[in-house]
């Protein structure tokens, strides 16, 4: 036990200045750089099609391939809820980025972020109207 460090006062200090400068320069750069928000709505003129949040949009991607496919991400949402559980009985012996023991985990995990970021890069650039491929230039 005496190669640890308390967590309290040394780690929470430290998260208190990180969260204390994170909220200044979201502050900061927010008087800075506008919102970019588009005109109010008009019920009269819906926009073809609308997209969905920078952070919903390759769900919007996904379903666009089939209807079915929502079952995909409730199905990995409720996997990534049973996270705690995969690793079993297996007691840490310490802090470490992707453990041998817990490959499984860190590689669906980093499978799921990719496919994700993949997919949102496509409806992000990749998508024109009507929802058709079209390239970024």
């Amino acid at each position: 036990m005496k190669k640890y460090i308390k967590s309290s006062p040394y780690f929470f200090r430290l998260i208190k200045r990180a969260f204390l400068s994170g909220v200044f320069i979201l502050l900061g750069l927010a008087t800075v750089i506008p919102a970019p928000l588009e005109l109010p709505a008009d019920p009269g003129e819906v926009p073809n099609p609308a997209k969905s949040a920078w952070f919903l949009i390759w769900l919007q991607e996904l379903v666009s391939y089939s209807q079915y496919l929502i079952y995909l991400a409730v199905l990995a949402a409720l996997g990534f809820a049973t996270l705690p559980w995969w690793s079993g009985k297996v007691r840490a012996q310490g802090a470490s980025w992707l453990p041998r023991d817990q490959r499984l985990v860190n590689g669906l995990t980093l499978i799921t972020f990719s496919v994700i970021l993949i997919l949102t890069i496509i409806a992000t650039v990749f998508r024109g109207e009507n929802w058709s491929f079209a390239l970024p230039l």
